[in-house]
């Protein structure tokens, strides 16, 4: 399991059901990370600036009503006036009344707040994460980029809906309850202070501890968590082999490592709330001894000593408080680092100035041009002539791709394609075939522009593809993958995909051209039926048939099936055979297939080995060499 999906496991449970110490990593640049976060809220300057307002109404409030002890005892308790005592109370119930109106609302907009920043944050990212290339994709788990929008964008809500207001809060009130201890007696304070410092230095050292063993606790639990997954993924092996007691012990063993790890943890977390509040207590019965052997004196009032007590209870809390919350701030700000950083990276570059257009007969002699999406009679390419936007021509779109001497490497070092030059001519099919890694969907990847060609050119009607713009390349092409791809919705909105403003009976023409109108019919609710968990409920032949289902919803200019047919069983490719044929007419199609009932229908083959094309022709003359084709073809069923 990777650091990142161990940081998007739940946070370790305190005592009490609270939220101990967290393993973080420290940001990189904190001055710059928290920066940029408070940038997110000046799009509610208002609603921030009314919650620290109402933070500080709550706060004053509490410090207030402490203070407000002197006189209430001094002037009315001490004297006996009781119906002073009364409107004293009075005004001190509204003081308090009115802090905890003030607290309320503030916890109310401060979610509010955080709720709507972070919601921005994860649209930025989302919104980001489209424009990206591929190769970015490449080179990050699902669970890494996952991990920004679940782990790393929470602690970051977590800072401006808890941490901020609450180290504001405890902040304030610490000062606040300096300042009016000093106020009211300077001698009391050192004694206190004196007391004060020791449960800092203590609350250091536990912390200090507890946060080690939260750390090894994190790390264990990723490590139990990737066993538990292995164990259950590779289930079959593990009985196939009979490793079933093998895999007890090495659980056991993680996971008594893990309880070890976790027992300190906790004790930690747990001990350091009674040790503060014990030696809070210790400074509490010292500040009233001394207090009171002042007053007896002469030299403080008893009221003065009542709220310098109130005053003496309060400063230990933000002191824990403020230890916690920097802790969270700065796990809020780590995460925000990495989620910045995909923020920060290059989009996928586009520069291309030819336009894709759609025309339909009007009815009338003349052409109508059409919406992206629309089914069209004709298609054109739209070239501007030297690069102005005006005076364009425009090409028909033939589908007429040719490769010239193109040099491809994925990471600029292990070349993958080499020197290759290929001609697909308009409605002709092109077959790949050759072994695993020899680049036949490099050559696919390369043509929709995924990724760009190191040198070389590829042309689309005469025009290097560098040149089209990247969503009109693409919506040229249509692509059904091996791995298929199904969204949460209905069956019907998975084959409407292909073309959106497709009608239901087109989706349902397009169903049965793919063989798949008998299964969905089968299905619980036909074409209403919901797919979920990316076509759990399906299997890996009945997901193949819908995005078969889908291209023809899309039916589009130029056709790319990689494996398209891999699991669909003999018996049903015979039946789509006839409508793959249908959908061929007239249209320029890369298939890539190991099946030899699949190849052989095509115009011509191409066999690849090392990124190289050995042999080109159709079926009948590659037999006829005896070359790879011929070996491959007369040495097993399906091309390897």
């Amino acid at each position: 399991m990777t650091a990142e999906n161990r940081r998007a496991m739940p946070a370790p449970q305190g005592p009490r059901g609270g939220h101990g110490p967290r393993s973080f990593e420290r940001p990189k640049n904190f001055k710059a990370g928290f920066s940029r976060l408070l940038k997110y809220l000046d799009r509610s300057k208002l609603l921030a600036a009314l919650v620290i307002f109402l933070l500080l109404i709550s706060t004053s409030a509490m410090l207030a009503g402490s203070y407000a002890l002197k006189p209430l005892i001094n002037k009315y308790i001490a004297p006996g006036d009781f119906r002073g005592l009364a409107t004293a109370l009075f005004v001190l119930g509204c003081i308090y009344l009115f802090g905890v109106l003030a607290a309320y609302l503030q916890s109310r907009l401060t979610i509010r707040l955080a709720q709507r920043t972070t919601n921005i944050i994860r649209r930025d990212l989302f919104d980001k994460m489209q424009g990206l290339p591929l190769r970015f994709f490449d080179t990050h788990t699902h669970g890494e980029l996952m991990s920004r929008y679940t782990n790393d964008v929470d602690n970051v809500q977590l800072m401006f809906e808890q941490s901020l207001t609450q180290l504001i809060s405890s902040g304030l009130t610490f000062a606040g309850s300096v300042a009016m201890m000093i106020l009211l007696s300077p001698l009391l304070f050192v004694f206190t202070a004196a007391v004060l410092a020791l449960m800092i230095f203590m609350s250091g050292k536990i912390g200090a501890k507890s946060r080690t063993y939260f750390q090894k606790q994190q790390a264990l639990l990723g490590q139990l968590n990737g066993n538990i997954e292995e164990a259950i993924g590779g289930l079959k092996e593990v009985k196939v082999f009979n490793h079933e007691e093998a895999m007890k012990q090495k659980f056991s063993g993680i996971n008594e490592e893990f309880r070890g790890a976790a027992t300190k943890a906790n004790f930690y977390a747990g001990v350091i709330m009674p040790i503060m509040g014990n030696l809070n207590n210790i400074v509490y019965a010292g500040t009233a001894v001394f207090g009171g052997m002042l007053t007896i004196a002469g030299r403080f009032d008893i009221g003065s000593l009542a709220a310098f007590l109130q005053y003496s209870r309060h400063i230990g809390m933000p002191i824990n408080q403020i230890t916690a919350q920097v802790n969270n701030i700065l796990a809020a700000i780590a995460g925000a680092e990495r989620v910045f950083d995909v923020m920060d990276r290059e989009p996928e570059v586009d520069e291309g100035d030819v336009t894709l257009v759609a025309v339909k007969g009007d009815g009338a002699g003349g052409m109508t041009t059409l919406r992206p999406n629309e089914t069209a009679d004709l298609w054109f390419w739209n070239v501007p002539k030297n690069g102005a936007g005006d005076g364009a021509e425009r090409i028909p779109l033939r589908g007429d791709v040719r490769f010239r001497d193109v040099d491809f490497s994925y990471d600029g070092k292990q070349p993958v394609l080499k020197d290759l030059s290929l001609h697909a001519r308009p409605g002709h099919t092109i077959a790949f075939v050759g072994s695993t890694g020899a680049g036949k969907t490099t050559i696919t990847n390369l043509l929709n522009r995924f990724y760009d060609i190191d040198s070389g050119a590829i042309t689309y009607d005469g025009i290097d593809v560098r040149r089209i713009r990247k969503d009109d390349l693409r919506r040229s092409l249509g692509m059904v993958l091996q791995d298929t791809h199904l969204f949460t919705g209905t069956v019907m909105e998975n084959i409407r995909y292909g073309r959106l403003d497709a009608t239901d009976e087109e989706c349902v023409d397009a169903a049965k051209a793919a063989s798949a109108d008998s299964f969905i019919k089968r299905l619980p609710e036909g074409y209403a039926t919901v797919i979920s968990g990316d076509g759990a409920n399906l299997s890996q032949g009945q997901r193949q048939l819908l995005a078969i289902a889908r291209a023809y919803t899309a039916s589009p200019p130029v056709l790319i099936l990689d494996e398209a047919t891999s699991s669909i069983d003999t018996r049903t490719e015979r039946h789509i055979a006839r409508g793959m044929a249908a959908l061929f007419e007239g249209r320029t199609a890369f298939v890539i297939a190991h099946r030899l009932s699949t190849v052989r229908r095509a115009d011509a083959i191409a066999v690849l080995e090392h990124g190289e094309i050995i042999e080109f022709g159709d079926h009948a003359s590659l037999l006829q060499a005896e070359g790879r084709y011929f070996r491959l073809c007369t040495g097993q069923t399906e091309l390897d």
